[in-house]
């Protein structure tokens, strides 16, 4: 595959993912299991925090070497404006959604908070994809490309059990199928969108590069420890999730290192 095949695969692989996800409200009456569930969430965590590391934080950290001993600064302060963004996004979107403050109106029944909240973090995840991809169209290393495709994957494997999460509940306060799969499929749409627009970043401001490579990094992290993690381990009360981030993880480094 050429690198450009390998961008359009990544960056439709996203997308894809949540829409057959939100298609299963077509198959089951019910969401998939929750053993299922806390695998597919630790693995794509580790996943995800690996591909972080390799395809963001680093790349960061290498693209600043012109700051002598302070080339981690870019990355560090870029890691922490990311969390401090969802932190921010998360006190505002209750606000924003509930100007009256009655937390029992319709409005604001959990199937549509649920929409928002995914809605909202696929933002980050898929900058982070399209950025990866902008990183490695400068590098021009198809090495780059190879592990952008996998961070794609990470974030692809944990949109499957999002969109179903979404297209369920939707499914019972819509009472309609389709309808239920259109929220679940909309929600997943901002990403191939935010992947392009990163992409577009990267190419035309790329010295600024290393702070949104760790920006993403930041975002992608906080939603990992926040949400992920704590759902895989609460879905089902073992250590399978605990294991799925371990072959997920190690399975991204041997990808990164064998390809690099």
């Amino acid at each position: 595959m050429n690198n450009t095949t390998i961008t359009i695969i990544g960056v439709s692989f996203i997308f894809l993912m949540t829409t057959l996800g939100s298609a299963i409200v077509f198959l089951f009456k019910k969401n998939i299991s929750d053993k299922i569930n806390s695998l597919f969430l630790g693995f794509a965590s580790g996943l995800m925090i690996a591909a972080s590391v390799w395809s963001l934080i680093i790349p960061s950290i290498n693209q600043s070497e012109y700051l002598g001993n302070l080339s981690f600064l870019p990355a560090t302060i870029g890691i922490i404006l990311g969390c401090m963004f969802l932190v921010l996004m998360d006190k505002l979107l209750p606000k924003m959604l509930n100007k009256n403050g009655n937390e029992n109106q319709n409005t604001l029944k959990k199937s549509t908070k649920l929409f928002l909240a995914v809605t909202l973090h696929n933002l980050p995840e898929g900058l982070a994809v399209g950025l990866a991809f902008g990183n490695a169209f400068i590098t021009s290393e198809t090495s780059a490309f190879y592990s952008a495709l996998w961070l794609a994957i990470g974030i692809g494997i944990q949109n499957f059990p999002e969109g179903a999460a979404i297209s369920l509940p939707m499914k019972e306060e819509l009472g309609s199928k389709k309808k239920a799969f259109l929220y679940g499929t909309l929600s997943g749409i901002v990403e191939p969108l935010m992947a392009l627009i990163g992409i577009w970043l990267s190419t035309s401001l790329s010295h600024l590069m290393p702070w949104f490579l760790a920006f993403s990094a930041g975002a992608m992290l906080f939603v990992v420890a926040e949400e992920l993690l704590p759902d895989a381990k609460s879905a089902y009360p073992t250590n399978i999730g605990t294991w799925g981030f371990i072959i997920g993880f190690v399975l991204m480094m041997i990808l990164d290192v064998a390809l690099g």
